[in-house]
């Protein structure tokens, strides 16, 4: 009786550590998959985008998305991409790939490189700096060496990227920031 359960001790240490390596050896999450909290990410001008088509590597390639918002595709062509999240354009390359080319595509796009944000004002580093997912205007702040003396936490001010309008939004130091914004952060008085 002991020795059974010597023995089932050591096989559920054994799967369990199977288990554990075979997770190690699986890829690591990039792109779209890596961030739930920016899955609904657009794209844009500025960003550095790798699209994989698994068992194509003619397909495969690493992009800049020109300032008109598309870039070139083998078989597509100029590829409108402004505006649409990394799935959008994983189903455009699929569907233009699917049928003449290839029967089922397995497309995956990812981000390697965001658009820049810009901070101004009352940072000791003013500038464009590359987004990061995560980003606060404290920790990009932070990125341009920190406030300045005369720098108001109070007077913080966002134009979001996307935004056509350019609207001039109030934020507080955590406020999330997305590529493509631009940070004021402007004097406090004494």
């Amino acid at each position: 009786m002991i020795q059974i359960a010597a023995t089932s001790r050591f096989i559920v240490r054994m799967l369990f550590s199977i288990i554990f390596v075979a997770t190690l050896t699986l890829p690591f999450p990039t792109g779209s998959h890596a961030q739930g909290a920016i899955s609904d990410y657009r794209l844009g001008s500025g960003d550095r985008i790798q699209i994989r088509v698994y068992g194509e590597e003619d397909l495969s390639l690493e992009a800049l998305i020109s300032d008109s918002g598309t870039f070139v595709y083998p078989f597509l062509g100029e590829v409108l991409v402004n505006g649409l999240t990394l799935s959008q354009l994983e189903t455009v390359i699929r569907t233009g790939l699917k049928g003449d080319y290839l029967i089922n595509p397995d497309v995956l796009v990812s981000i390697v490189e965001y658009r820049p944000f810009f901070i101004q004002g009352e940072v000791n580093a003013p500038g464009g700096y590359p987004f990061q997912p995560g980003l606060t205007i404290n920790k990009a702040a932070a990125v341009a060496n920190g406030f300045t003396e005369r720098a108001s936490e109070k007077k913080i001010f966002v134009v979001r990227g996307d935004d056509p309008q350019q609207n001039r939004v109030k934020a507080k130091l955590t406020t999330m920031i997305r590529p493509g914004d631009i940070i004021t952060v402007e004097q406090g008085f004494f």
